[in-house]
């Protein structure tokens, strides 16, 4: 026997994943966590391939959104990400995930979670596992959907209707403070490092530092063992110093290494997630390490191009660039940035029930 869950699979940002009304899933969070191991991995020990579940074997397309309408006075909808950890039998909710925030009001339309109107529908999502607000505004001619459009983002092929999302009060989201150390810089294993968290957890490193150029392919940063070691140690040591507590069995904080632009963006990064080097760059990861390019003092100092006075940074990536819109304070000793916006794209791809193991959950068990 099997149990059926109803689910859409969207394309959002330069990621995939599978996407849940809340009110489909178990309530008991121990259950939960092992249907959306079962839905992304398969029955029994976690497989890297991911052959008998549903995701794609990528820390990219193994990922869950979990939406419902918000009781809140203040959101439409509430969104908790969650990441299936590839290959280790787990899951991690500390963070939030950008991409896949572009196919949440999507979603939300197509499932009746929530209204259309017709143009464009707005609606503000708030994320669960940051407890902060994003507006997100989605092409809706006719109270439909559009997915086809002209916008195009590096990671993603071709071109889609815009996803304009615009994040509020990000600063701190997991870490409680945008710099969760108190201070500028840190040194962790003879490195100076920036750990800061504006949307997401980042240690930002400058990639001479770790004997590396910073325009590597990620295919030549995967197959270098002794980085990977290094990046691996200093992440486990500044985990608790930016009050994440252990970090060994948590995606976060990210590991971003930069290097001055090539392409007149803002900086050039490498990022790892935690262990594998980032085909593009996370939505929010570019957003924190964008913060730390227009705040005097951290390592991206003396490296980072100044910020345009627009405050359109663009963050080059190994597949292209990504473009961070930051509302900046500047009239302080310090910037604070008040607002972040992205543009994303996203598609529904397929939609229906995915089966799992009746004895991994019946269905009506709360």
């Amino acid at each position: 026997m099997q149990t059926a869950i109803p689910y859409m699979q969207f394309r959002g940002g330069s990621s995939k994943g599978l996407y849940f009304q809340a009110s489909v899933l178990p309530r008991d969070p121990e259950t939960r966590r092992r249907v959306l191991l079962a839905t992304l991995t398969g029955n029994g020990p976690d497989d890297p391939r991911q052959i008998d579940g549903l995701g794609g074997a990528d820390p990219l397309t193994s990922k869950v959104a979990i939406v419902d309408r918000s009781s809140r006075t203040d959101a439409d909808l509430d969104y908790e990400f969650v990441q299936v950890v590839v290959g280790r039998n787990a899951t991690d909710s500390t963070q939030n995930c950008g991409n896949l925030l572009a196919g949440v009001v999507p979603f939300a339309i197509e499932s009746g979670l929530l209204t259309a109107t017709d143009g464009v529908t707005r609606a503000r999502v708030f994320m669960l596992n940051s407890e902060s607000l994003c507006e997100v505004s989605v092409q809706t001619p006719g109270r439909h959907v559009e997915y086809a459009g002209s916008a195009r983002i590096d990671g993603a092929p071709g071109s889609a209707a815009p996803v304009v999302c615009n994040y509020l009060d990000t600063a701190g989201s997991a870490c409680g403070e945008l710099l969760p150390t108190g201070n500028l810089r840190d040194t962790i294993d003879g490195v100076d490092v920036t750990c800061l968290d504006n949307g997401m957890p980042v240690v930002v490193l400058r990639a001479a530092d770790l004997g590396v150029a910073g325009y590597e392919s990620p295919a030549e940063l995967n197959a270098h063992t002794v980085l990977k070691t290094r990046l691996e140690r200093i992440r486990l040591q500044a985990g608790p110093l930016m009050r994440l507590g252990s970090v060994a069995d948590k995606v976060v904080p990210k590991m971003s290494l930069i290097a001055a632009p090539l392409s007149g963006g803002i900086v050039h990064t490498r990022t790892f997630i935690p262990h594998v080097c980032h085909a593009a760059i996370g939505v929010l990861g570019a957003v924190s390490v964008a913060t730390a390019c227009v705040i005097p003092g951290t390592v991206a100092e003396g490296i980072a191009a100044q910020a345009p006075a627009d405050g359109a940074c663009s963050v080059e990536h190994p597949s292209g660039e990504f473009t961070v819109t930051l509302d900046i304070d500047r009239t302080g000793p310090a910037p604070i940035v008040r607002k972040a916006g992205l543009l994303r794209t996203a598609r529904l791809l397929s939609r229906g029930v995915v089966l799992i193991p009746a004895d991994i959950w019946d269905g009506k068990t709360p």
